[in-house]
């Protein structure tokens, strides 16, 4: 194609579409002003999952990390340091031992019968149970809005594309021409509602089910902890009250 032709080609799509802008911002402030918004809240969902898949990310990954160094202290033998300070630190199993630290260190300095040292054992289940509960709430937090945005997005987007389509048909109305000069805003704008929902939704799907993955293994964690530390508190207290 020769300069000539080329720039002859350039000056009738020019023509055609009327020398509009179809770039995403053109599309975003001459749209509609139901699509507006529609885009507007999509783009919020959007940063508000962002940032808490950012959050997430980096605190999952340190309470893992630290539920697992204080495991490793408290069955490598440094028991001693451990049930002095059961309660220090920020790690989830720190706490869920604190539940129970009044009812070690019971076993520790002794029960004075086998129904006390089960008391006292159904007294720490009870405790880690709920320690364990409340730690899962507290990590879990910000994972429902990441589902709300996974599943309400597409729909979101489903109606601004709904709705400039009725736009580019009402247009087509009003001007009795079905051109593309006619019907490309609108179905632009349409389409363009339609990637912004997909934009959101689909991080929000993919990085929720792997926080839920993560928090799984978290509980399973948790949960094996507190149960091998109330085997060996039974233990202990069966122990001190046979004495």
């Amino acid at each position: 194609m020769t300069g000539v032709e080329l720039a002859a080609a350039t000056g009738a799509i020019s023509e055609i579409s009327g020398g509009s802008d179809f770039s995403l911002i053109s599309l975003l402030f001459e749209a509609d002003i139901v699509v507006q918004f529609v885009m507007l809240v999509l783009v919020i969902a959007s940063i508000w999952s962002w940032a808490i898949i950012i959050e997430k990310w980096f605190a999952l990954a340190s309470v893992r990390k630290k539920s697992a160094q204080y495991e490793e202290a408290f069955w490598s033998g440094r028991l001693d340091e451990v049930e002095a300070r059961p309660g220090v630190g920020t790690d989830p199993a720190a706490r869920v031992f604190s539940s129970i630290s009044r009812e070690w260190n019971d076993a520790r300095r002794g029960v004075a019968s086998e129904s006390e040292a089960r008391a006292m054992v159904e007294r720490a289940e009870r405790s880690m149970r709920a320690a364990v509960d409340r730690e899962m709430n507290n990590q879990s937090g910000g994972i429902g809005v990441l589902a709300t945005v996974a599943s309400a997005s597409p729909f979101i987007g489903l109606f601004g594309t709904v709705w400039g389509i009725m736009n580019a048909f009402l247009k087509i109305g009003e001007a009795g021409d079905a051109s593309l000069v006619t019907t490309a805003g609108p179905i632009a704008e349409a389409l363009f509602a339609t990637g912004l929902g997909l934009v959101a939704a689909i991080p929000a799907t993919i990085f929720y089910n792997k926080f839920s993955t993560d928090l799984n293994r978290l509980a399973d964690q948790l949960d094996t902890f507190a149960q091998d530390v109330l085997v060996r508190l039974s233990r202990r207290g069966s122990e001190t009250a046979g004495r």
